[in-house]
């Protein structure tokens, strides 16, 4: 069955099981209160927030949540986020094991601050 690519951050999380989406939405109101000016879309087929460029992305898989805070974002906080399989700018997030969300909101907080700097130093 072909799944229709989701428009929204609402419809993307409806397409997983309950268990999933209760884990997707934790994620998503971390990420909403660390940066609660960041506007929600779907990019890359994955639900993404941004503020002056992109912020995050996050995606569901079978076995993780993949969370995306671009390369700087993974660098900032390699020690702790060494526990986790990741690549550049990625990190999977064991989905049978509880969602580090303290960790998620400091790593969002630092891309907020890297983007408005970001933004404010090419205006």
């Amino acid at each position: 069955m072909e799944r229709k690519q989701p428009q929204t951050i609402d419809e993307y999380i409806a397409g997983f099981p309950q268990d999933v989406q209760e884990i997707l939405e934790k994620v998503r109101l971390t990420i909403r209160a660390a940066a609660p000016d960041a506007a929600e879309k779907i990019s890359y087929q994955m639900p993404t927030f941004f503020l002056k460029g992109n912020l995050v992305h996050f995606a569901a898989f079978k076995n993780h949540i993949g969370f995306y805070p671009a390369p700087t974002g993974i660098e900032e906080f390699e020690a702790e986020l060494s526990a986790y399989v990741g690549g550049k700018g990625s990190v999977r997030f064991p989905i049978d094991q509880p969602m580090p969300l303290d960790l998620i909101s400091r790593i969002v907080k630092f891309r907020v601050k890297e983007n408005l700097e970001k933004a404010k130093n090419n205006a």
